[in-house]
């Protein structure tokens, strides 16, 4: 049975900006064309994306128009999807390993807080499987679509459902968004990802060497075992950390000296309970008004936030002054003397 009503909104947000400014074709300037927005359920929450796309302006370019995407825009859900890939891998972990029921995977994603109907557990496993099995596609139909582009910047990432259990490493090319290989594995050392590189260089190579696909670069998240993988296989290749994660990587100092910040705010905040225990039974506006205030406070020392997008500790240090300060004009009155009562 489909869902009766719209999801709630989502918890975190996030803005994807393409990496690229200038047109890998003529080199001129590229444009923002339009924002599309969109909502992906992942295990960690609801996330709702802005994604910023660019496209070349230049009439005789054979590029004119066509959209250009953020590269990350990829690593986050299938085209059209609904659901992360994070979700995918789990989904396929259960079935592959643990043998699980589409019942049973049902009842697992709902008990870790995935909204999710039964029928899309189905169907998100028909793409785990259609994943696994690009390693066995037609090489030469990814040639055909890849090769106008003149070149291949290829992601690498791997996604892991829960700790100890495979991993599903996916390859794909930014730039088209084309996915290259997909395959889980249960290491992720550099001898582990070197045959996936390998593969995928065979892919974009095929029997004619001459016409080979090019890479350009590659994207990864700066992990060690990537990175010697990467120059074993691809020795001279731009190798670049993913802009998301250099970001999340720069922030995590401020963000660790943020936490004991928030820790002592939040201590500094507890007395709210016997505030309102001692309002039990009253129904007047005043005390009202200080079951909202109490509600307020609650609502500040909740908010986690996420690193790098906020530091937790500063945004509650800001509500907690802006609370403080309706209560100061409160007692002040409307006339800047201090109230009477309350």
């Amino acid at each position: 049975m489909g869902r009766r009503g719209s999801r709630p909104a989502a918890t975190h947000e996030q803005v994807l900006t393409p990496r690229r400014e200038q047109c890998s074709a003529c080199g001129q300037r590229l444009w923002m064309a339009y924002h599309h927005h969109r909502t992906v359920v992942r295990l960690d929450g609801l996330w709702r994306l802005t994604i910023r796309v660019r496209h070349c302006v230049t009439p005789t370019c054979p590029l004119y128009h066509r959209a250009y995407v953020p590269e990350e825009a990829g690593a986050w859900a299938l085209p059209q999807g609904e659901f992360g890939l994070d979700v995918i891998a789990l989904i396929g972990q259960l079935r592959s390993r643990e043998q699980r029921s589409v019942p049973q995977m049902h009842q697992l994603l709902r008990a870790r807080g995935v909204a999710i109907a039964e029928r899309s557990v189905t169907v998100l496993l028909h793409r785990y499987e259609e994943l696994v099995a690009l390693r066995l596609a037609d090489a030469a139909q990814v040639r055909e679509r890849l090769r106008p582009q003149g070149g291949v910047i290829l992601a690498l990432d791997g996604l892991q459902p829960d700790v100890g259990h495979e991993v599903l490493w996916v390859l794909r090319d930014v730039v088209s968004g084309e996915p290259l290989l997909a395959r889980s594995l249960l290491g992720a050392t550099a001898d582990d990802l070197v045959p996936l590189l390998e593969a995928v260089q065979t892919i974009l190579t095929g029997p004619r060497p001459e016409e080979a696909i090019p890479i350009r670069g590659v994207i990864s998240d700066g992990q060690v075992s990537i990175r010697h993988a990467v120059a074993r296989v691809f020795p001279g290749v731009p190798h670049q950390l993913c802009q998301f994660h250099y970001l999340r990587e720069a922030a995590k100092p401020i963000f660790e000296a943020d936490r004991p910040a928030k820790k002592e705010l939040k201590k500094r905040v507890r007395g709210v309970r016997p505030i309102e225990r001692s309002l039990e039974g009253q129904s007047d506006a005043p005390a009202e008004a200080a079951r909202g205030y109490c509600l307020a406070v609650r609502s500040a020392r909740t908010d986690d936030g996420r690193p790098p997008l906020a530091a937790s500790g500063l945004t509650l240090k800001g509500r907690l002054e802006t609370i403080a300060d309706s209560l100061d004009r409160v007692q002040a009155g409307p006339h800047g003397q201090a109230g009477q009562g309350g």
